[in-house]
């Protein structure tokens, strides 16, 4: 009897152990020395557990300054803040452009200005390239950092969003260099091109943000995407 008991107890550890590690990397608690996994770049695009490599910037200064570079991203360093709300950002950047394209973002985390930039340079450029024939000069973004809780959805509205934490941002549109706007509240869900380059976009969106919301998902977000690298997840 004593055999099969140690073995329950084993496998019961060993599970413990797997979930409590998975779950280490995932709120980026592993300093990069001790990850298996290669430091992020942004001189090429991240084909193998980008997540795991995007939130292992979460708490690393020295990492962020060295892989937030020009000419993918121009960002500077800001010191951290809290309030007594529950609310501010820790490891965070003041962002100009990404990928070419304007983009002022006062306070954002090193994490999701990151996956920005992934994003913006390996899917949003290629794609308007190739769809619209052209580039994205400016993204119209909606805010970033807000203390406030969760809108649009009653069974989280006593939750902080991730905006309260600068771990979140809203994109309304983008201007083109041949001198079009795209507008998500105007365009999306349309029979032409500006359309299928958002549909486009958004869905190459989901490996790099963990919650990428489109209007598809509520009417909250009828006229922006929203993007986070909080704990959950959802692509809609």
């Amino acid at each position: 009897m004593q055999r099969p008991r140690r073995f329950v107890l084993k496998s019961i550890l060993a599970l413990l152990f797997a979930i409590l590690s998975a779950a280490a990397f995932w709120f980026g608690l592993v300093p990069q020395r001790l990850s298996p996994f290669a430091p992020l770049s942004l001189d090429e695009p991240s084909a193998w557990f980008v997540d795991l490599r995007l939130a292992a910037l979460r708490r690393d200064k020295p990492l962020c300054n060295a892989v937030l570079k020009a000419p993918h991203i121009v960002a500077h360093g800001i010191d951290d803040f809290t309030t007594d709300k529950g609310c501010g950002w820790s490891n965070g950047v003041r962002v100009s452009q990404i990928a070419g394209a304007d983009l002022p973002i006062g306070q954002i985390t090193c994490e999701m200005a990151a996956a920005l930039a992934l994003w913006l340079e390996y899917e949003v450029q290629p794609l308007a390239a190739s769809m619209l024939g052209t580039t994205v000069t400016r993204v119209r973004q909606m805010g970033s950092y807000a203390c406030r809780n969760i809108i649009g959805n009653r069974s989280f509205r006593n939750v902080r969003s991730q905006h309260a934490g600068a771990n979140a941002l809203d994109i309304g549109g983008f201007s083109l260099a041949d001198g079009r706007t795209i507008s998500i509240v105007r365009d999306w869900g349309r029979a032409r091109a500006e359309s299928r380059f958002l549909e486009a976009i958004h869905q190459r969106s989901c490996r790099y943000f963990r919650v990428s919301l489109s209007p598809n998902f509520n009417a909250a977000h009828r006229d922006h995407f929203h993007f986070d690298r909080g704990p959950l997840w959802r692509c809609r």
